[in-house]
C-alpha cells in the first residue's frame, strides 16, 4: 500500500513538473486565458467548494441578498482563485525582475529601522490575493533575511521541487513544525519572519484566541502573537492590494514595537481588524473558499 500510495505521489509530481514547465513559456495574456478556462472549470463544472464559498459570504455580509452573494462568489473564483493558480504555476519560471516589476514592495524604508540596530522582525502576512508571488518576491526587495513559515505539502516529491524554486529568490522557508528551533537559531543578518496567521487553526483550536471577525465569534492562531511577545519582536502588518490584473502592491504597516508591554492578545486583535478592514473594502480577493468556521465557540 505504502509503495502505491508513493507511485501515485510520483505520478501526480509528472504533472505537475511537465505542467510548470510548459507554464514557463505561457505569455502572460495567454496566461489569463488558461485562468478564465480555470474559472469555468472549478466554478461551474468541478464546482469546487461552492457551498462553502457560499455560506462563508452568507455569514460574513449577511445584508447582502441571494443575487449579490452569487455576484461575489463568481468575482472570487473568476478573479482571484483562478488568477492564484495560474499566476502560481507562472510564479515557479518567473525572473526577479519580473517579480519586482509585478510585485512591489511599495515602502521597505520601514523595516530599515530595525535592521540598522540588528532587530528581528514579525510580518503578518494572509491569504489575500496572491500569496504566492509574496513568498518569491519580498525578500529581494528588502534588507532582511525574509523567512515564511508554511505548512509542507503531504506530497513530498512536490514539496522538496516547488520548495527548491521558491528558495531559489532568496527567501527561507520554514516548515511550521520547526518554527521553534528555527527561532533559536543563530541567523547571519536581522529576519523577517512572515507568518500568515489568518486561517483556521486546525490542531491548536484549544489555544486559540477568540475573537470578533466579519461578525462572527473566530478562533484565531496564538503562534504570531506568542513568538512576538516572548522575543519581544516588532510587528507589522503586510496589506497587500491587487492594482490590475497580474501586478500587486505590498504595504509595509507597522503595528507594534515592544509587544511585552501590550494587553493580551493586542496583536492579535489588531491584526485581524486590519485584514477585516481590507477584506471590506475588496472582499473578492480573500480565500473564502478555506473552511475557516469549522468550530463555534
Amino acid at each position: 500500500m505504502a509503495q502505491i500510495y508513493s507511485n501515485m505521489h510520483k505520478l501526480t509530481f509528472y504533472f505537475f513538473y511537465i505542467g510548470i514547465n510548459l507554464f514557463r513559456l505561457v505569455p502572460f495574456w495567454l496566461l489569463y486565458l488558461k485562468g478564465w478556462l480555470t474559472y469555468l472549470l472549478i466554478y461551474h463544472a468541478v464546482k469546487y467548494r461552492r457551498k462553502v464559498v457560499i455560506e462563508n459570504l452568507h455569514k460574513s455580509f449577511p445584508e447582502k441578498d441571494e443575487a449579490a452573494i452569487k455576484q461575489l462568489a463568481q468575482k472570487f473564483y473568476r478573479e482571484n482563485l483562478s488568477a492564484i493558480f495560474v499566476e502560481g504555476l507562472k510564479g515557479f519560471t518567473m525572473s526577479q525582475q519580473q517579480f519586482k516589476r509585478r510585485y512591489r514592495v511599495v515602502n521597505p524604508e520601514i523595516l530599515d529601522a530595525f535592521f540598522e540596530k540588528g532587530q528581528d522582525v514579525i510580518a503578518l502576512a494572509t491569504h489575500y490575493t496572491n500569496w504566492e508571488w509574496g513568498i518569491q518576491a519580498v525578500n529581494a526587495q528588502i534588507k532582511h533575511q525574509a523567512a515564511a513559515l508554511y505548512k509542507p505539502m503531504t506530497n513530498l516529491y512536490i514539496e522538496r521541487y516547488s520548495k527548491k524554486l521558491r528558495e531559489a529568490s532568496g527567501m527561507e522557508l520554514v516548515p511550521i513544525t520547526e518554527t521553534k528551533a528555527f527561532f533559536k537559531s543563530k541567523k547571519v543578518k536581522p529576519v523577517l519572519y512572515i507568518m500568515a496567521a489568518d486561517q483556521f487553526p486546525g490542531g491548536m483550536i484549544d489555544k486559540a484566541i477568540w475573537l470578533e471577525f466579519l461578525g462572527r465569534k473566530t478562533p484565531c492562531l496564538h503562534g504570531p502573537e506568542s513568538y512576538a511577545r516572548f522575543n519581544n519582536l516588532p510587528t507589522v502588518f503586510f496589506d497587500v492590494r491587487r492594482v490590475k490584473r497580474g501586478y500587486y502592491e505590498l504595504e509595509i504597516k507597522p503595528m507594534f514595537d515592544d509587544p511585552t508591554a501590550l494587553e493580551p492578545e493586542s496583536i492579535t486583535k489588531t491584526y485581524m481588524a486590519l485584514l477585516e478592514e481590507r477584506i471590506r473594502k475588496y472582499p473578492s480577493d480573500w480565500l473564502w473558499s478555506h473552511k475557516r468556521w469549522k468550530h463555534e465557540k
